[in-house]
């Protein structure tokens, strides 16, 4: 029985698409489904300036009109959220079975946003949430709801082959710009720690450069992320580092990032919230931070111990192939998907 699922998706770029539809698609046709992709051309979010929008929201509705014709040819309907965001528009015009794929608690961004987002979930057949706490939401408005991890592919992020030694260390971060906000959070903790270490370095691993106020310019490493760079640039850190804030949007977040730096056998100092806090819990990986002063403390542990370093990020390798490798949760993905296809 061969499966085809019309996958609509955000921006080509986006990292949810990249990781939780595209690096399946090999491996599901294997299982005999085949995705059909259908990204937005003209992006996720609209533009910032309100005069641009009308345009961006007309032009995204004309994009999306010719792929929900041809998706009737399909078996089941994948969204990843609304086709434009926080609208309702063609969603209940396609054919069913649906399922709702969710990495983020985007529900959160606006009332209009948590209405619409929760009439599409009870709409859906089935819903694939990236953690615990999106489980835990969207279970009373949809009984069939199932946890599948944002994956890693551990085939491209893994460790170097042979460790070595060396006193230039790097405290690395990768992330999209608009994480930058909880960089700043901790940044005279971060500080703190580079005056201690003079030949420590921070790299910031994005598509634009920080704008740090305390820490000099001299201490850090730009590196402008491309899907060239982005596994040399996590496999020679010494620490990979996550902070976050202890909100509710922060909760629904996937922790893809601690989840790179582990697969490389890097050892992670984290916020201690969210589905950090369920990482952490899993083995000896690294360090949750619940204080400010908790970073300082916990960075000069790994610095000043490397055995302590090189044992967290073996560990922390381990646990990502058990549970978050892409091989292991492409199982689960076909065997949900062929569930909902033979129940509707």
């Amino acid at each position: 029985m061969n499966i085809k699922v019309a996958a609509f998706t955000g921006s080509k770029t986006i990292s949810s698409r990249r990781f939780r539809v595209s690096q399946y698609v090999n491996l599901l046709k294997e299982q005999e489904i085949t995705i059909i992709e259908h990204y937005s051309k003209f992006g996720s979010w609209p533009p910032v300036k309100l005069i641009y929008r009308p345009f961006w929201l007309i032009l995204t509705l004309i994009d999306r009109v010719l792929p929900i014709i041809k998706s009737f040819r399909s078996d089941i309907i994948f969204f990843q959220r609304e086709l434009v965001s926080t609208l309702l528009t063609f969603e209940f015009y396609t054919k069913r079975p649906r399922v709702l794929d969710v990495d983020d608690a985007i529900w959160l961004q606006n009332s209009r946003a948590h209405r619409n987002f929760i009439k599409l979930a009870a709409k859906c057949d089935g819903i694939i949430c990236g953690n615990d706490y999106i489980f835990n939401f969207l279970k009373s408005f949809n009984s069939n709801c199932i946890i599948i991890p944002t994956s890693v592919d551990t085939n491209r992020f893994k460790p170097f082959d042979i460790f070595e030694k060396n006193d230039n260390k790097i405290i690395g971060w990768s992330g999209l710009s608009s994480g930058f906000k909880f960089l700043y959070d901790i940044e005279n903790e971060l500080n703190q720690v580079l005056n201690s270490h003079p030949s420590v370095r921070l790299r910031i691993v994005s598509d634009l450069e920080p704008k740090f106020k305390e820490i000099s310019k001299e201490r850090i490493e730009y590196v402008k992320w491309t899907p060239e760079n982005e596994v040399l640039t996590i496999q020679n850190m010494t620490i990979g580092i996550m902070p976050i804030d202890n909100t509710e949007w922060s909760k629904g977040k996937c922790s893809y990032k601690m989840l790179l730096y582990m697969s490389c056998a890097i050892p992670v100092v984290v916020s201690n919230f969210g589905m950090n806090k369920e990482v952490l819990d899993k083995g000896n990986v690294g360090f949750g931070c619940n204080t400010n002063s908790d970073w300082v403390i916990n960075l000069n542990k790994l610095l000043e111990n490397q055995d302590l370093a090189i044992e967290m990020g073996k560990n922390g390798r381990k646990i990502i192939v058990k549970y978050y490798s892409l091989s292991s949760n492409a199982f689960l993905l076909s065997n949900f998907l062929k569930s909902i296809k033979l129940k509707n």
